[in-house]
């Protein structure tokens, strides 16, 4: 009696062990070029308004950073101008700006540069340009930032 068993000899079991670890390896090694040359789309700047929250949410002389695009931005609620939004990258090396209510600008941490909250131009230290100012409105009772103001 013959045994119609079907069965993978040694040799060819070992080939196709050697070929899962080749197509493993090439993958390890292609995905990571291939996201690289296609990354995701990353918006600079949001083409639609950002909703920041209601309109009360941010008192008189705090800030809030608000995910925008690419980058974060400060939404402030100055004594003398109201609400008011900047992007929160640096012109100097690109760190993140906070509020601080104590001093009342807005500062850097990283090479200790100083923005006016009213218009964001510099007051002192090493930033080259102001802040880039970003569109404030409201619509029914939210605040927005960005897009058709």
């Amino acid at each position: 009696m013959a045994d119609n068993k079907a069965s993978l000899p040694r040799r060819g079991f070992l080939k196709l062990i050697n070929q899962v670890i080749v197509a493993t390896g090439l993958a390890a090694i292609l995905g990571p070029v291939v996201a690289f040359f296609w990354p995701a789309e990353l918006e600079e700047v949001p083409s639609e308004p950002v909703a920041v929250g209601p309109v009360d949410s941010i008192p008189v002389g705090e800030s809030k950073t608000v995910r925008f695009g690419r980058y974060p931005a400060l939404v402030i609620n100055t004594q003398d101008k109201g609400l008011l939004a900047y992007s929160a990258v640096c012109t100097h090396f690109a760190c993140i700006v906070k509020w601080n209510p104590e001093s009342g600008m807005i500062e850097c941490p990283c090479h200790e540069g100083y923005f006016h909250p009213n218009d964001g131009s510099v007051i002192s230290g090493p930033p080259p340009e102001p802040l880039a100012p970003i569109s404030v409105f409201i619509e029914d009772d939210t605040l927005f930032i960005g897009g058709e103001a």
